[in-house]
């Protein structure tokens, strides 16, 4: 999987405790190594924990290696973005767009 700097891989088994569990709002980018789209996201990603760490929490999940998380939260498309806070998904996008489009969608979550 294509590692971003800044943004934390999760799996199934930690799902629960590092994006269910978290403190923050966590906005999680349901990705995969064959899609171009998911890496052309890497960069802002990494912008977007760096300039936002400390009000969102940001995460991928390899929909391959992690197949229970992907099909509980019904992800089709690659990439998906969802944030969850408190436990709960409160917001879903699908593809790939740019960091000040992100930043507009996420203001009313974080």
């Amino acid at each position: 999987m294509t590692r971003v700097t800044g943004v934390t891989d999760v799996t199934d088994a930690d799902f629960e405790a590092e994006v269910l569990g978290a403190e923050l709002p966590v906005l999680v980018e349901f990705t995969a190594d064959w899609c171009p789209p998911c890496r052309q996201m890497g960069p802002v990603l990494k912008a977007l924990a760096a300039e936002e760490g400390d009000r969102l929490k940001v995460v991928q999940l390899d929909v391959d290696a992690n197949p229970e998380t992907t099909n509980a939260y019904k992800v089709l498309s690659m990439p998906t973005f969802m944030v969850f806070r408190g436990g709960e998904p409160v917001k879903a996008m699908v593809g790939a767009r740019a960091k000040r489009k992100l930043l507009e969608e996420l203001a009313d979550v974080v």
